[in-house]
């Protein structure tokens, strides 16, 4: 029995734990975007400008588009069948040549990526509609295939424009997106969606969240020990890969500890479960940006740990950090009602670290931030030990 998305408030446990646990196809799924998460970092950490972060930006918003609705989508498909499993391979397939791509995506690149893009869209609406049995997601599909088809015209057209054309054509179909998307694919006269028109199974879909968190933290992992293998062994490159070590544990540590822990049931006590499992995808998407940023400080700082910390180094070294607890933040609102007093501290700590920034050398502007980090995983574990955490969510209406 999958749970109630029609405003129940009470828990339901699933007859069936099975219902609950992510396929073993959609951790291989997953592989795709460590590829595809490592190459954005890479590409940022080569460009680290504010054009830079906005082209990484916009890729990343694409790829994780792609994530989400194959997510949201995978309680309605079987994934024992050889139908449901060609469709998860055909988009990790089309999404390893998008990642592929993403690395000259504003070169000579453009056409492969917004084609593919395209087309990923498209194929995976023709599926629903032909295949899937569960006819409820078919006006869905077809609000969203609407959509994305508008935005399909500023992704093509911004590759074929080229040069400083592209990217103000590709933040629009991204804009598109994220923006029909916020308010339910509207269609003339079929209307937009709902949450529970998905038929989420919530701690599924809440386990897939904390995986794309996890997907994420092992790309910093992966971005560390790469520039680590590939420097110079030294003293102070290895003071610094223990430095941005430490930084991605703790964020692992403040995130599963202890609203990451407790979303599933967060998502079962809430008024509106289907609708909080579609809200808690924005805060996964705040967080792993913000991880994303740490593994460009990972790149940055293992790279060269001492010297000056330019503007743009100090930017990402804090404002990764700073973007992470922000997403937790929101995360703490989504499971708990409230939100964390150390969180709001950690975020003005952070601020008072920016001015002395350019004055100190990279590994010490992210020890400070580590620093940071720690303070608010003991003030977590303290607050936990006096006071215990149950679940309430806000009432959604």
């Amino acid at each position: 029995m999958s749970m109630a998305t029609d405003g129940g408030a009470a828990a339901r446990a699933p007859a069936n734990s099975d219902l609950e646990r992510p396929a073993f196809l959609e951790l291989f799924f997953d592989l795709v975007y460590v590829f595809a998460l490592v190459t954005l970092a890479t590409v940022l950490a080569n460009n680290l400008t504010w054009t830079g972060v906005a082209k990484a930006l916009v890729l990343l918003l694409a790829f994780t588009m792609i994530w989400a609705l194959t997510v949201w989508g995978a309680d309605a498909i079987d994934l024992a069948r050889p139908s449901g499993q060609g469709l998860f391979i055909w988009v990790a397939a089309a999404s390893l040549l998008l990642a592929a791509a993403a690395a000259d995506a504003y070169g000579d690149h453009a056409l492969l990526f917004a084609i593919t893009y395209v087309a990923l869209h498209f194929s995976t609406s023709v599926y629903y509609a032909l295949v899937v049995s569960n006819r409820t997601l078919l006006p869905s599909s077809v609000r969203i295939q609407t959509w994305e088809s508008i935005a399909g015209v500023a992704w093509i057209g911004g590759a074929l424009v080229g040069g400083s054309g592209q990217l103000p054509l590709w933040a629009l179909a991204v804009v598109i997106e994220y923006s029909a998307a916020a308010f339910g694919w509207p269609v003339p006269r079929i209307g937009r969606s709902r949450a529970r028109d998905w038929g989420w199974v919530g701690g599924r879909v809440a386990e897939r969240y904390r995986q794309f968190v996890i997907v994420a933290l092992g790309v910093s992992l992966f971005v560390t020990g790469t520039t680590f293998s590939t420097s110079d062994y030294t003293m102070e490159r290895a003071w610094a890969l223990v430095v941005v070590f430490s930084t991605v544990v703790l964020m692992w540590r403040i995130y599963i500890y202890r609203a990451g822990e407790l979303l599933t049931d967060a998502i079962a006590r809430s008024t509106d479960p289907a609708l909080l499992t579609q809200s808690a995808a924005v805060t996964h998407l705040i967080m792993v940006a913000g991880i994303v940023g740490a593994a460009v400080t990972s790149h940055l700082v293992v790279g060269r740990p001492l010297g000056e910390t330019p503007p743009s180094w100090a930017a990402v070294i804090l404002g990764g950090p700073a973007l992470y607890l922000v997403g937790r933040g929101v995360l703490d609102f989504t499971v708990f009602g409230r939100i964390s007093r150390s969180r709001l501290v950690g975020l003005v700590l952070l601020a008072c670290v920016a001015p002395a920034a350019p004055l100190l050398p990279p590994v010490m502007v992210a020890l400070l931030a580590m620093t940071v980090l720690a303070l608010i995983a003991v003030a977590n574990l303290a607050s936990t030990r006096l006071h215990a955490r149950t679940p309430a969510p806000p009432v959604l209406r």
